[in-house]
């Protein structure tokens, strides 16, 4: 790293005011605090410094994804082979989804990052950090035949209209990569839902086979919830779906490490947890028992498993700026996602994955379940005087 350290210093004069490339001085700050703690140290008062700073929060987030990116790679290419009958070996499936994965990622990251730069230059600040993170939440959430103009279109959406028009990282009261993936459901649903969620592309010498569906858990509930895959398949990820949502087991082993080192909040992720259960043992006891494929009669613990629930509420839910910050209103936060989440996906058949809906409008009322839990507090304190 000295010799990383010795470049960089190196360099630096021209960034600075007066230098030949000072323009892009937010770019070449973003780079060296990303790769090195600030230097910064404080002109008066006390103040407790560490290394874990908004960029190692975010990179922290993002190896907590590396497991759900690694799992679709490999699943994309398993999808594809079984459409066609085919046995490959681990290798062919994972190298097959990487060729298909890793534009749509290099897409997402090019495009949203060099819309950050563009505004850091015009504005004269730091290139925000949030958007490490978001550049790898958007593919995870897309299927992998989406369009990589698609792709970059969301990007440069979610980055202007979901963060920079409202004063950048920080400031977004939705979260932007869940924006990125409601952007073009709604506004091409043709690429978002039916068909999408394998890839097809043709195999020399064979065909598709007889009665393939690609259709994912959420789909098949709709009809029959027998009809789902495994509970195991459904735990483990194999199924067709979204790049990085199919894994609940990929998921875990990222709430695992959100949650030691603190980033994530663990009341959220069990709050989403309990208001699926609640909202699911519920709809079972006032499910029609004329209809015993009705999808009320689904187990509540099938929703835990099923479609992007898992990876809503690990990566997205927990969001530190769209969630609720007070400790009683994320409990209260967590329960209405994963309760709305339920009932979405029963009660509208047009649109079964319900996370994404139920996390947007969270994040349109966690300041208010915030304002009402201080309010509370301070009326009890009051009552206390």
């Amino acid at each position: 790293m000295k010799q990383i350290r010795t470049l960089v210093d190196t360099v630096k004069p021209h960034f600075k005011e007066g230098g030949r490339l000072e323009k892009l001085h937010p770019a070449f700050d973003a780079l060296e605090t990303f790769l090195f703690v600030p230097g910064h140290t404080s002109d008066n008062g006390v103040h407790i410094r560490d290394a874990m700073d908004l960029k190692r929060t975010m990179f922290t987030v993002v190896v907590a994804m590396i497991p759900t990116l690694l799992f679709g790679m490999w699943n994309v290419g398993n999808q594809h082979y079984l459409a066609y009958g085919m046995q490959v070996s681990f290798l062919d499936n994972f190298l097959f989804g990487a060729q298909k994965v890793l534009p749509i990622v290099i897409v997402s990251y090019a495009v949203g990052l060099g819309v950050e730069f563009i505004f850091a230059v015009l504005r004269g600040h730091q290139v925000s950090e949030g958007y490490l993170v978001t550049g790898l939440l958007i593919p995870l959430t897309l299927p992998v035949t989406i369009p990589l103009w698609m792709v970059g279109l969301a990007a440069i959406f979610c980055t202007v209209l979901g963060k920079e028009i409202f004063g950048g990282t920080g400031m977004n009261f939705m979260n932007p990569a869940l924006l990125a993936r409601a952007f073009l459901f709604f506004a091409f649903p043709a690429y978002m839902t039916g068909d999408v969620w394998v890839d097809l592309s043709p195999e020399p010498g064979y065909a598709l086979v007889d009665a393939y569906s690609g259709a994912t858990s959420l789909v098949a509930f709709d009809t029959n919830y027998a009809n789902t895959p495994s509970v195991a398949n459904m735990f483990w990820g194999f199924e067709a779906g979204s790049i990085g949502e199919t894994s609940a087991f990929a998921c875990l082993l990222g709430a695992i490490l959100l949650i030691v080192t603190g980033v994530g909040s663990w009341k959220i992720i069990v709050s989403c947890v309990l208001g699926v259960l609640g909202m699911g043992l519920l709809l079972n006891g006032l499910a029609p028992v004329d209809v015993p494929t009705h999808a009320m009669h689904t187990p509540a613990y099938y929703h835990l498993l099923m479609g992007g629930f898992a990876f809503g509420a690990v990566y997205m839910a927990t969001d530190p700026v769209s969630a609720a910050h007070t400790e009683k209103g994320k409990w209260v936060y967590g329960i209405l996602i994963g309760a709305f989440t339920v009932v979405l996906r029963v009660f509208n058949p047009a649109y079964p994955e319900g996370v994404m809906l139920a996390i947007l409008l969270m994040n349109v009322f966690a300041p208010l379940i915030d304002h009402v839990v201080v309010e509370q507090h301070i009326k009890k304190r009051l009552k206390r005087a």
